[in-house]
């Protein structure tokens, strides 16, 4: 027989539904009820039920300042708790991918100093994630050959209404069918979006004409109608937008000056940009193109610019090297400078190594470059040659922190090119923590002689990547070294250091280290890479994370892992054993062995999955 609801649950299951249906004078009876059962009715409202509710009632998030002792408003200041406790369980309901990772470029407010940080407002997120789904919803239907119509009247899907509790019978309502429906109500909640080529037409500014966008992610533009949609929108939201990237967009000339010109303000000659980014597009025009006279205009009016982004663009030195001397030419405040995966090889050729020409550019470099943190030039093709020049611009880079030059072929001569800018920076008041350098053809030779540099150094280099170069296993006495020296992430996935490499560095290591991740993978060191994991695991306390995939080891190597990972602090939150057949045949057949390696019900052994762990990786025959 089943039992008959309780009294209490029928009554707030009908308070629920004159919530849900909009009557008025309830939210008397709502502030009315004891915590415990408002916090009960609250978990019986949909997202539309609770919107009607916190609409209606008579205060607001800013009547629960902290600096009030009233009682009052302490109560309303719970309230208001309640409330948000609410909207954060329905989002993480709707979007469990998602979960407490996502944050839009709203949730900023002041502190007492002035300073920006970072707040929690789950109800505005709520909002403005479920606009961006349906934006996409709406976009999908744009982008049919047979749509010709208005975006506005494109009818919202069924399982997005259904998750706000929108019945059948309120389906048909006029106020929750349309797109244009959930831009008018919704859009005031939206700071952060995602903007698809198709939507962007001049009808979106009417629909989102109560936003006020911080960020904006503009994806597939190739047209002048979408550029005229997109150029209306950023003019209507210039005084807010901070943020804007493009990707996979085809962009001309035109294009281009028009997007830059409707972001600076009317009167004033410059922009509040913070962030311009555009990734994985294309311009139309030949390789040769000049630097666009409005994104030029751009960079050099903007002095709040902070990070400028052009990845994947195919663009070539001529455009690159425009794009420097423009910055050269003005006061920025860059910290961030990314250039990766572009064909920019002899982009720095007008200093040709010669401190001579070098002196005639220091003013300009030091006046807008001086205080970059971050510079990214990942797989741009870059020389040895150009490796000579770098050196010649990074020492009027005194800020540095990262510098990314992987994927290039600098060779052994171009990384001892600049061993004397190395030899520099420990001395520096902000010396290089950051240095990436796997994937460019160097050998044991030169990067020998690159960490005898580094090991010289007063502040040790924080983070140290080297993989995929042919170093062998003469590397390994010297790289048991650098470990003693301070280094807190290393990554040698792929040197070629095999059991004598892995064998020699962890005789070379002693005392305690203050390494936090390695990543060891693809060296075929065997039963010493179990050694030497066992040395690191007692030897650095601090030590999260760690990637041994595809060394071959043995079976009884998993054991001797096992019992080192007993005796430590129990630091290790993930050891990454993907590809070591033997271990991974021990681990299905003796599961229980693992169970005390977990963390939050976790096992913090990975060894992938029974395919994976017996295919070869790349370089195998």
């Amino acid at each position: 027989m089943v039992e008959a609801p309780a009294l209490i649950s029928l009554c707030l299951d009908a308070v629920a539904e004159q919530i849900l249906n909009g009557d008025d004078c309830i939210e008397a009876d709502v502030l009315g009820l004891p915590s415990e059962l408002l916090d009960c009715l609250l978990l019986r409202l949909s997202p539309l039920a609770l919107e009607n509710l916190q609409q209606r009632l008579p205060f607001t998030h800013e009547d629960y300042g902290t600096g009030d002792c009233d009682s009052g408003i302490r109560r309303k200041r719970k309230r208001w708790s309640n409330f948000e406790i609410t909207w954060k369980m329905l989002f993480e309901v709707r979007w469990p991918s998602l979960g407490t990772t996502y944050f839009s470029g709203n949730c900023l407010s002041k502190t007492n100093g002035g300073e920006d940080v970072w707040t929690d407002d789950w109800h505005q997120m709520y909002w403005e994630r479920h606009l961006q789904n349906c934006l996409d919803a709406a976009a999908e239907i744009a982008l049919l050959p047979c749509f010709h119509g208005s975006i506005g009247e494109i009818e919202i899907p069924a399982p997005i209404l259904n998750s706000l509790g929108c019945r059948g019978d309120m389906r048909k309502s006029i106020s929750y069918s349309k797109f244009s429906d959930h831009c008018q109500q919704y859009g005031l909640y939206s700071r952060c979006l995602r903007l698809p080529g198709a939507l962007c037409v001049p009808e979106i500014c009417d629909l989102l004409r109560n936003s006020r966008l911080e960020r904006l992610e503009v994806q597939w533009i190739k047209s002048k109608e979408h550029v005229d949609g997109l150029c209306r929108l950023l003019k209507q939201n210039v005084e807010t937008l901070k943020s804007i990237e493009f990707i996979h967009c085809k962009l001309s000339t035109s294009f281009v000056n028009s997007i830059c010109d409707s972001l600076i303000t009317k009167g004033f000659n410059t922009h509040g940009m913070h962030h311009f980014s555009i990734k994985t597009s294309s311009f139309l025009e030949k390789n040769s193109f000049p630097l666009p006279v409005g994104l030029a205009s751009f960079l050099a009016s903007g002095r709040s610019l902070s990070s400028l982004r052009l990845c994947d663009n195919h663009l070539h030195q001529n455009f690159v090297k425009m794009v420097l001397e423009t910055l050269l030419d003005v006061s920025s405040s860059i910290a961030l400078l990314d250039l990766s995966e572009n064909n920019i090889t002899g982009w720095l050729s007008h200093l040709e190594g010669k401190s001579s020409k070098a002196k005639q550019l220091s003013f300009g470099i030091g006046k807008s470059l001086a205080s970059l943190r971050v510079l990214n030039l990942r797989n741009s093709n870059l020389q040895k040659d150009d490796a000579d020049c770098l050196r010649y611009a990074l020492v009027h880079m005194p800020k540095l922190e990262t510098l990314d030059l992987s994927s290039n072929p600098i060779e052994d001569v171009g990384i001892k090119s600049m061993i004397p800018y190395f030899s520099e920076m420990s001395e520096r008041l902000h010396p290089l923590v950051d240095l990436r350098l796997e994937n460019c053809e160097l050998t044991c030779k030169g990067v020998t002689e690159l960490l005898r540099t580094l090991s010289t150094w007063k502040n040790p280099l924080r983070h140290l990547s080297i993989g995929e170069n042919d170093l062998g296993s003469k590397m390994g006495a010297l790289l048991g070294m650098f470990l003693c020296k301070g280094i807190q992430t290393l990554n040698i996935e792929d040197i070629g250091l095999g059991s004598f490499g892995f064998q020699d560095a962890q005789k070379e290591i002693i005392g305690e280290l203050m390494l936090v991740c390695i990543n060891i993978s693809k060296n075929r060191g065997g039963s010493e890479t179990a050694k030497f994991l066992t040395k690191l695991i007692s030897c650095a306390p601090k030590l999260v994370e760690i990637n041994a995939g595809y060394n071959f080891m043995p079976v009884e190597s998993l054991s001797h892992i096992c019992s080192s990972l007993k005796v430590s602090n129990g630091n290790v939150q993930h050891l990454d054993l993907t590809g070591n057949a033997s271990c991974k045949q021990y681990a299905d057949s003796s599961p229980a062995a693992l169970n005390e390696f977990q963390i939050n019900g976790k096992c913090i052994l990975k060894f992938g999955s029974s395919s994976s762990s017996a295919v070869p990786y790349d370089d195998d025959p």
